[in-house]
């Protein structure tokens, strides 16, 4: 039978054990001394034992892999969100320029000088209208290419219709007609604003080939591949692009349905600017018919 003297000792005893154990194993030297050897009880009543054998069971365990995110992966993300940040403020002033620039103030004199500037196109191109009338010219070539030059800042609404009318929206656009007298009276009107002429077989094939636009299934769709033009006009006998080419050169039965087909020519913008569009080109200016030269001002908008 133990005294109680002894009993008070191995229960001390014991508590220093487990407090040394505790230390042990928080040292990071016991990590390494319990995975390469075998550590023995430190006490016989088993305490230290115990945890030892319960650490070299987790010791066995293969350890789990870290959850980490890349750098590569966090510079991009950062650099994302720097870059929507910039184009929202470029957005932000975008709008902000928009709304500033409707808010334009004209002086009185302003629209008193449009309206005066409209009212004198009516009347110029009613004069232009009389004197082809009483002329009564027709040209010798039946083939036309229209080509806009002028923009609509002192345009009256009946000379913008005239222009829209000939599918001439913008400047710098074209389309070939076919010459006869009254394309030529619908010209006479809006002479100041175009300018036009009798083009070869050699501006017409590259006019098709470099910018041919066709309209499709109501969409814009480039020629470059002749099934859409024997979709379109196969029922008239042409199937691909050099039958377009002939039947505009030579005005044939079905110019009308091939220069529909077309979409307006858009031009390049010339390298010299075209300077007098109000004058005539036989008087020096830039406006009106051409004639012939109108094939070397292809060769520099095309």
């Amino acid at each position: 039978m133990s005294c109680p003297k002894q009993n008070k000792q191995n229960k001390t005893s014991k508590q220093c054990g487990s407090r040394l154990a505790a230390l042990y194993i928080s040292s990071p030297l016991s990590l390494f001394v319990l995975r390469n050897r075998t550590a023995t009880a430190y006490r016989p009543d088993g305490c230290f034992s115990e945890v030892v054998q319960r650490f070299n069971t987790m010791a066995e365990e293969e350890p789990k892999p870290l959850n980490y995110i890349p750098e590569v992966i966090l510079k991009k993300r950062k650099n994302n969100e720097e870059w929507a940040i910039r184009r929202k403020q470029q957005l932000e002033q975008r709008v902000k320029r928009l709304k500033s620039d409707n808010f334009v103030i004209k002086k009185p004199e302003q629209f008193i000088r449009e309206y005066r500037d409209r009212e004198m196109d009516l009347v110029q191109m009613k004069n232009r209208k009389k004197q082809h009338i009483r002329s009564g010219v027709i040209p010798d070539s039946k083939l036309l290419f229209v080509i806009r030059i002028g923009g609509k800042n002192d345009m009256h609404p009946n000379t913008r219709k005239v222009l829209y009318s000939l599918r001439l929206r913008r400047v710098f656009n074209g389309v070939f007609l076919k010459a006869n007298g009254r394309i030529m009276e619908i010209l006479k009107k809006v002479e100041p604003y175009i300018t036009y002429g009798y083009p070869n077989l050699k501006s017409v094939k590259d006019l098709i080939y470099k910018k041919g636009v066709a309209k499709f299934e109501k969409q814009r769709v480039p020629l470059t591949d002749n099934n859409i033009v024997e979709q379109a006009l196969g029922q008239f006998n042409i199937i691909c692009l050099e039958d377009i080419v002939n039947e505009i050169t030579n005005v044939g039965p079905h110019f009308q349905e091939v220069s529909s087909f077309l979409c307006p020519f858009t031009l390049n913008k010339p390298v010299k600017a075209l300077q007098g569009k109000r004058r005539r080109y036989k008087d020096g200016g830039d406006s009106g018919n051409r004639e012939d030269d109108i094939n070397e001002l292809l060769r520099k908008m095309n």
